[in-house]
């Protein structure tokens, strides 16, 4: 009986759809549907070529980049400045492993590693050959005239420098010699910037629109590929069958910088490049550039665990985000050893100038929605003065390209330049009277030039700023009120690099021998991370306990999913 009523009513139905298929064969227009009028398919569905899916390389190392890539692409299309950073940092609570770059320790016969780290090649200065735009030509009669303008003021300003340190500072014999330096240094930096600026400023419009920043944190970070990996992850690979033949491989590290110059000097437009593009993109160039494939503590830089940051010295928000120039400190010098050629000293400078200058540029990138894994549109530039307070270095440095991961040392044709003076003397000494001898001009020549090099380039929103949202770029853009605080502390504390309120989980020497190198205690329960395979590093960003609500303070009492405020992690 059952199988019977089914059968009628299958019958009922095919009666039903009999019935409006024969009405609707005799007028096509009487309310049938536009997908059974048209019995023929849409010509939008073929193709003159056939069309198949890609095919995707199944091997461990070609699933392990397309994730990456995946998580690049995730990265771009964060919109405002803070959560990229905060996007970067989700991988790991506890932050990365980086190698520790500062403008206070530069180690010997660095300069290979740094253009390697960098993707810099470096060349000497030749401004008569190839002027800055915007910028005067050395010699001309224009520039002897600013000169000599500056020279009185600035002869005085360096003779009060140095009676204000002498009367200051008459006691140094509890201050160290590095520090002695950089003290001097200092002084004798304001008051040249004072005086250039006090004479110049009449003339050059955005010398008074250009913000001054004193002793600012200057922090980048970033990813280098094509370094021999240490032995504990050789190690580790070799544990694994599927790794085993890739345990050999290069190996990406993350570079933290860390550096606070004397004063900077910044403007809301963009210095004019001394590179053409054609210039910049050179496969055959990039090959020139020296690789440094040894692990860099082998230099004698120190690794730690932090939080990948990216300030350049302001936070975002601020309209003036390209830098002019940075006055740098060579203090470290003091702390070599006096077998050191003059020849090692000069390679130290040019080291510290990529660097610092290749740091700087990359933090200002940042906030432009640029970063070590999405590549920069445009070329940046600036000024870099490394001095004492009597010897001066002057470089130029114009960045091109972000990307030097993973394949990138190799594949990406874009290079970074930098070009540098060879090192001069202000002045050859102070007399015991309090006067400076023997000024020299040619150093007044590049400070001018550095100064008068106005900043003309200006993009659109769209173009200086490609990677960010239309209408929202910062998190100060955002209208929901919890969202904005709750990624405004995010971002700072990550900034901040204050230890977690948890501390990493530790592995005692008691442990290490008698329960992994020797399984001495095999009916002890369980219960530490190492027994349970738990690896501390790999606890991402947002796996925290959420902040409570209070039921006096609850939108809705009765509820109790809504215990735990909403984060709003990118």
């Amino acid at each position: 009986m059952l199988r019977l009523g089914i059968d009628k009513q299958i019958c009922k139905k095919l009666q039903v759809l009999s019935t409006w298929y024969r009405s609707a064969s005799r007028s096509p227009a009487a309310g049938a549907p536009a997908a059974l009028t048209n019995s023929s398919p849409s010509d939008a569905e073929y193709t003159d070529e056939p069309i198949y899916p890609e095919i995707h390389e199944l091997s461990f190392k070609a699933q392990k980049k397309r994730e990456a890539q995946s998580w690049h692409e995730e990265i771009r299309r964060v919109p405002t400045v803070e959560e990229k950073m905060i996007k970067i940092n989700m991988p790991r609570y506890y932050g990365f492993k980086v190698v520790n770059l500062s403008d206070s320790k530069v180690p010997y016969n660095c300069l290979p590693a740094i253009q390697h780290y960098t993707r810099t090649i470096y060349e000497d200065i030749d401004v008569s050959a190839n002027p800055a735009e915007g910028s005067l030509e050395t010699g001309s009669e224009k520039q002897e005239a600013y000169v000599e303008s500056v020279k009185s003021d600035l002869q005085d300003a360096l003779e009060h420098a140095y009676d204000y340190f002498s009367h200051e500072y008459a006691d140094t014999s509890n201050i160290e010699p590095k520090e002695r330096a950089n003290i001097f240094s200092r002084i004798v930096v304001e008051q040249v910037n004072r005086t250039l600026i006090n004479v110049l400023s009449g003339d050059f419009v955005h010398l008074q629109e250009s913000e001054i920043d004193y002793s600012p944190r200057h922090e980048a970070s970033w990813s280098v590929g094509g370094i021999n990996p240490p032995k504990n992850v050789m190690k580790s690979k070799e544990g694994r069958k599927w790794q085993k033949e890739m345990a050999g491989d290069p190996y990406d590290r993350f570079m933290q910088y860390s550096g606070s110059p004397y004063l900077v000097m910044r403007h809301r437009n963009q210095l004019s490049p001394w590179k053409t593009e054609a210039e910049s993109v050179n496969a055959d160039l990039a090959k020139t550039i020296p690789r440094y494939n040894y692990d860099p503590r082998t230099l004698g830089y120190v690794c730690g665990h932090q939080h990948l940051t990216n300030i350049p010295g302001f936070w975002p928000g601020c309209t003036h985000l390209f830098g002019n120039i940075s006055y740098q400190s060579r203090a470290f010098q003091h702390a070599w050893p006096d077998t050191y050629t003059d020849e090692d000293f000069k390679e130290a400078l040019h080291a510290h100038a990529i660097l610092s200058s290749y740091s700087w540029l990359l933090a200002q990138s940042s906030y432009n929605g640029f970063n070590t894994f999405n590549e920069l549109t445009y070329p940046m530039n600036t000024q870099t003065v490394v001095t004492n307070g009597r010897d001066w270095s002057f470089y130029e440095y114009q960045l091109n390209t972000l990307l030097v991961h993973s394949h990138y040392v190799d594949d990406n044709p874009r290079v970074n330049f930098c070009r540098g003076t060879p090192e001069l003397q202000l002045f050859s000494e102070i007399n015991d009277t309090g006067k400076v001898v023997d000024l020299n001009k040619d150093v007044l020549r590049h400070l001018v030039r550095f100064y008068v090099n106005v900043p003309t380039v200006q993009r659109s929103t769209e173009e200086l700023q490609p990677y960010l949202g239309t209408d929202v770029k910062y998190i100060a853009d955002y209208k929901n009120v919890e969202q904005r605080e709750f990624l405004e502390r995010t971002y700072k504390n990550l900034m901040s690099n204050r230890p977690r309120h948890l501390a990493l989980p530790e592995i005692y020497l008691w442990e290490k021998i008698y329960k992994i190198d020797n399984k001495t205690r095999p009916m002890e329960p369980k219960r530490r991370f190492f027994e349970l395979d738990i690896n501390p590093w790999a606890r991402k960003l947002d796996q925290h306990q959420k902040e409570y609500i209070p039921r006096a303070i609850r939108p809705d009492r009765s509820k109790r999913e809504k215990r735990w405020k909403q984060t709003y992690y990118p």
